[in-house]
């Protein structure tokens, strides 16, 4: 088969480039299409496929100031025309499943999420002021650009990385998804075999949404050291203001990221994520989460039951300092009933045979023009039981 895979920017190996990553190894020989493409900057098995960037990628400065170029995202992504190909992958967040693609080619969308720009987080990303009233035109624009190319002739499948994310498609989009959870590559970490040291670890993209600041409070109220690792466009204000029990570590690479996930007490997880491979990282390393009760985490996170019954980590309600700061305290009196080797083993469901298994499953069905599934997604990981997590997947 000729096969080409959309992916919306290609400036950096996050998630979704983990994800593509993946495809890209299932199907070596095909051709990947971008809005932005820094080379070098994602993984061998990506960069050695043919990438074809808009013009977009041309200008000055556009690897760390892509994202303010959203108003053009619509025309770039559509100065691609894709003939010729007998199966469209897009993996989606933003624009990259309304390229322009020949008629009737089966086109599977996996998709992030619906573009959180305009839809679930335009507050976090927008504000409530002048500049939210001022973007609505485009916001409006944006909206009506991004379901016009969700329709069934266009994108014969969708396929969500979380049940919240297949509960958005079918809010914004009027389609029901199956959930395959993202490819985790839970194989390079590993336990340390050692006791935790004295500090709980907070990953961040310093991005609105990811909610840096209700830990690092919470950090402040509790004396606690919390060890932040990553970079993103708000860590320099959000160091400035930090105490001293916050250590701010930058970006590391993945062989350090996985000794900080054996060595942290837990992971802290203050925001609404779409999935999180970061929660499942840590489970792999035997730690246990402290995750915010709302999108993927729900999937990925086994909580609301004590540790002797399986618990991989607690949830807490509010998205408040307060309330983080509460489940902090309330871990610490049962931490010690955390089992490191069974939260492991939670942790393997969402390794990347798995996926690679599931996702060609789907791309079977999307071949064959199979129909939307039913309205009621999934849970996203294959359990024994789905009600014993203690969380409604239906």
């Amino acid at each position: 088969m000729r096969v080409a895979l959309v992916h919306d920017w290609l400036t950096g190996l996050r998630g979704g480039e983990r994800v593509l990553e993946v495809l890209a190894g299932m199907y070596p020989d095909a051709e990947v299409f971008t809005l932005v493409h820094v080379r070098g900057s994602t993984s061998p098995v990506i960069e050695r496929l043919r990438i074809h960037a808009s013009p977009l990628s041309a200008i000055p400065g556009v690897r760390t100031h892509y994202r303010k170029l959203l108003p053009l995202f619509p025309a770039a992504i559509q100065s691609f025309r894709l003939d010729g190909f007998d199966l469209v992958l897009s993996t989606h967040h933003a624009v990259a499943k309304s390229i322009r693609i020949a008629p009737h080619t089966p086109h599977l969308c996996y998709c992030f999420t619906p573009m959180r720009y305009v839809y679930d987080q335009a507050d976090a990303y927008l504000g409530r002021g002048l500049r939210r009233t001022l973007s609505m035109p485009l916001v409006a624009a944006l909206r009506r650009f991004d379901r016009r190319s969700a329709a069934r002739d266009h994108v014969t499948r969708f396929v969500a990385i979380s049940t919240t994310v297949a509960e958005r498609i079918h809010r914004h989009y009027g389609r029901h998804a199956p959930v395959v959870a993202p490819p985790v590559d839970v194989d390079r970490i590993r336990p340390s075999g050692r006791p935790p040291e004295d500090f709980y670890l907070l990953v961040g993209g310093f991005v609105p949404y990811k909610r840096e600041e209700i830990a690092i409070e919470a950090f402040r109220r509790l004396g606690r050291r919390l060890v932040v690792a990553g970079d993103g466009p708000r860590r320099t204000e959000l160091s400035r203001s930090a105490p001293a029990n916050v250590e701010f570590v930058g970006r590391v690479p993945d062989g350090a990221l996985a000794e900080l996930y054996a060595r942290c007490r837990a992971l802290v997880y203050p925001q609404e994520e779409d999935f999180g491979i970061v929660a499942v990282e840590a489970q792999a390393a035997g730690r246990p989460v402290i995750a915010f009760s709302r999108g993927g985490a729900l999937d990925s996170v086994l909580g609301d039951r004590p540790p002797e019954r399986g618990a991989t980590g607690i949830f807490f309600d509010v998205a408040s300092a307060a309330c983080l700061a509460e489940a902090i305290t309330r871990f610490e009196a049962i931490e010690a009933g955390f089992d490191s080797h069974g939260i492991r083993r939670h942790a393997e469901r969402f390794a990347i045979p798995r996926f690679r298994t599931e996702i060609s499953a789907e791309i079977d069905r999307c071949l064959a023009n199979e129909p939307d599934p039913s309205p009621e997604p999934g849970p996203c990981v294959p359990t024994p039981d789905a009600r014993a997590t203690g969380r409604n997947f239906g």
